[in-house]
């Protein structure tokens, strides 16, 4: 037969943390729930205990009592992109550090019937709270006519910030490397745009096109890449052969890595002759060379916000809040007042 140990046996084990400590076994309960209530330095006392005796805090017994089992799921998709897999370590750390754990389902695609089937395996899971990073038009749809019964967050880039999800303003950044651009004296400013149906491509796309229109700049029609450095070579081959271009903001910094290769193999320098501008300020764009004039979204930042903001609602049963994180930019090298070497003019 099975050993199981007992209430009492458990009892014991967490007696011989509050003996160890000092401390009443009331007080080792309110640090394993991690409540407010317990000084630094008591807190610091009994936690040495518990990793002294390796005390291990029963969540099935737990569950029973406060009706809770401290476990977030979370959807997930386009985790090969910097931002969302950003998120999630955002996510995954501030989870652990309020005392939950966490239930990742990844989708491979974000129709309805497998967003459904996600959410419906986690509520099985029975999870306090569901977090979904899928930051594509289509899962916005899906998940925005669904009921889970537990409190739901939504990671949703380029958002009006509303009840139940944690927006990046990424209009605004967008409209931030566009008018750095326009403020060095560039005619106007070309955009190498993320694929279609992402919240981000649309985001960045609005926020380039409407400082272009504020300001009554020629707007040029964007170039479309797939995020990838290979897509962003591609289309620096293209900028490089046209010499009225001497402005790109790119919508993400692994495009605009291909775009500086391109133009650097075809002879054409940044910034002397086309400046370039990125997005999401990943850790490597600061060694590009150039090193990259970028925009900043600490996505970790956006993890932390829906993990807070999840479990704002478990605890309280209250709606969820907005939550908001802005823009940053980022100058580096890759940007410069056009140069005279090529031609400032607009196509017709």
């Amino acid at each position: 037969m099975p050993y199981n140990a007992s209430d009492t046996e458990r009892s014991a084990r967490m007696i011989d943390v509050a003996r160890l400590a000092g401390v009443s076994q009331q007080t080792v309960s309110r640090v394993v729930n991690n409540h407010d209530n317990v000084t630094p330095e008591v807190r610091e006392r009994v936690e040495v205990a518990i990793r002294r005796l390796k005390y291990r805090r029963n969540r099935s017994a737990r569950a029973l009592v406060t009706r809770r089992t401290h476990n977030l799921g979370i959807v997930s998709y386009g985790l090969a992109q910097f931002g969302p897999s950003l998120a999630l370590t955002g996510i995954v750390d501030e989870a652990r550090r309020s005392g939950y754990t966490t239930s990742l389902v990844a989708l491979e695609n974000v129709g309805a019937e497998p967003l459904r089937s996600a959410l419906d395996h986690l509520v099985a899971d029975s999870v306090d709270g569901i977090i979904v990073i899928a930051p594509i038009e289509a899962a916005l749809q899906s998940v925005e006519s669904m009921s889970t019964g537990v409190p739901l967050v939504v990671f949703e880039p380029g958002a009006i910030v509303g009840s139940g999800n944690v927006g990046t303003d990424e209009i605004r950044g967008a409209a931030l490397a566009t008018r750095h651009l326009l403020d060095l004296g560039h005619a106007t400013v070309h955009h190498l745009a993320g694929p279609f149906g992402w919240l981000g491509s649309a985001a960045r796309l609005n926020g380039w096109r409407q400082e272009l229109l504020n300001d009554r700049m020629h707007l040029p029609d964007p170039m479309i890449g797939d995020w990838t450095t290979r897509s962003g070579y591609a289309a620096g081959l293209r900028i490089a052969a046209d010499s009225t271009i001497t402005a790109v903001f790119v919508a993400n910094d692994q495009m605009a890595l291909g775009v500086i290769k391109a133009l650097d193999a075809c002879g054409v320098r940044v910034p002397e002759d086309v400046s370039i501008v990125g997005f999401d300020d990943v850790p490597e764009s600061a060694f590009f060379r150039p090193a990259l004039t970028t925009v900043r979204i600490d996505f970790e930042a956006v993890g932390r916000l829906s993990v807070s903001t999840v479990i704002a609602a478990i605890l309280d049963g209250t709606e969820l809040p907005a939550a908001q994180v802005d823009p940053e930019f980022v100058h580096r090298s890759s940007t410069a007042a056009p140069s005279l070497s090529r031609r400032r003019g607009t196509p017709p």
